[in-house]
């Protein structure tokens, strides 16, 4: 499980995060909304460890991301907005370079490098230099990364940015089977269909904290509205009377 309680940031004196909590059960899979400076990437980016809160606690499988950063990172899967792929390897050294820095145990090293090769479909792109890949190649390879040391939690920062219908098609069925075995999913996403589609619960954030928490159906009803877009933004814009008057809510 993942656990983010009160925690709060700011950047130059400017509040990115205010009290924010909530938490990521195992087997299930929570998405987070926002509008872009809502502060989800900051959020994400501080339960990898890769930034540092002022204020709360942050805990993944029950370990504080403060105390225990490195073995947090084997715990955690992590899809962030910037991809940092080793354009010069190919995919198979890349990730077994990945795979020994996750220390996984060399004994199991060709297994699960054999592993996350036929589950993300990857024969095609195995012996190929990154260099010059398509964007869905590169998240395939992404995703390869943050799942080859078997975590059991994963972050995505919006990971179906630019990806064709089948490379979007794949992450989704991946994500779906992870949950079925117990990983605890964290995504972000603008895409309401796919938000639909994953998500057990919806997270709203606004103004870097949140202000709805709940099933798509729960949000509809906690917002008054008919569908999970109008209840976005009528909780993180506040622009319920100015949907009304535009006849956009039922």
């Amino acid at each position: 499980m993942i656990r983010v309680e009160s925690v709060n940031k700011q950047f130059a004196g400017r509040r990115v995060l205010h009290n924010l909590s909530f938490s990521v059960p195992d087997g299930r899979i929570t998405a987070l909304l926002g509008a872009n400076g809502a502060g989800k990437t900051t959020c994400l980016r501080i339960i990898s460890g890769l930034l540092k809160a002022d204020g709360g606690e942050v805990s993944v499988g029950g370990l504080d991301v403060a105390r225990h950063p490195l073995a947090i990172r084997r715990q955690l899967g992590i899809i962030g907005d910037r991809e940092g792929l080793y354009e010069r390897l190919t995919v198979g050294e890349y990730l077994s370079f990945f795979a020994s820095a996750q220390e996984v145990p060399a004994a199991e090293l060709e297994q699960a490098l054999v592993c996350i090769r036929a589950e993300l479909e990857l024969n095609d792109l195995w012996d190929r230099r990154i260099k010059g890949f398509s964007q869905g190649e590169r998240m395939k390879v992404s995703l390869a990364r943050a799942l080859v040391h078997r975590p059991s939690h994963l972050i995505l920062d919006e990971p179906t940015r630019g990806l064709d219908v089948l490379a979007a098609r794949l992450l989704r069925k991946t994500l779906l089977r992870l949950r079925a075995e117990g990983t605890a999913i964290l995504f972000s996403s603008h895409i309401m269909a796919e938000v639909l589609e994953l998500s057990d619960t919806v997270l709203v954030m606004a103004g870097g904290t949140i202000v709805g928490d709940g099933t798509p159906d729960a949000l509809n009803e906690q917002s008054g509205c008919g569908n999970l877009e109008d209840s976005f933004v009528a909780l993180a814009y506040g622009e319920r009377e100015l949907m009304d008057k535009q006849g956009a809510l039922p």
